[in-house]
């Protein structure tokens, strides 16, 4: 269940708002009657932002990893174009 808190609630009780980001999860501030911000901890901030691998491992571990690609460029000339 999401804590909601208005704004004024939220400033008059900021520790208590920081204690249950903390304790309960992500905290909803409103303004004017709509959900403005987000209020959470560090440890589920930091686990949004980071990447669950990298682009190294998920090629290592992608399905197509053994496929063989023929990779050729194209030899013909170029095209000409008016400039």
């Amino acid at each position: 269940m999401k804590q909601t808190w208005q704004l004024q609630e939220a400033k008059n009780k900021f520790s208590k708002l920081v204690e249950k980001a903390l304790s309960e999860g992500p905290q909803f501030v409103t303004r004017s009657g709509k959900e403005s911000v987000v209020i959470l901890s560090v440890e589920e901030y930091r686990t949004i932002l980071k990447p669950e691998s990298n682009l190294f491992h998920f090629i290592r571990t992608s399905p197509l990893s053994g496929i063989s690609i023929d990779i050729e460029r194209d030899k013909s000339r170029s095209r000409d174009i008016d400039l």
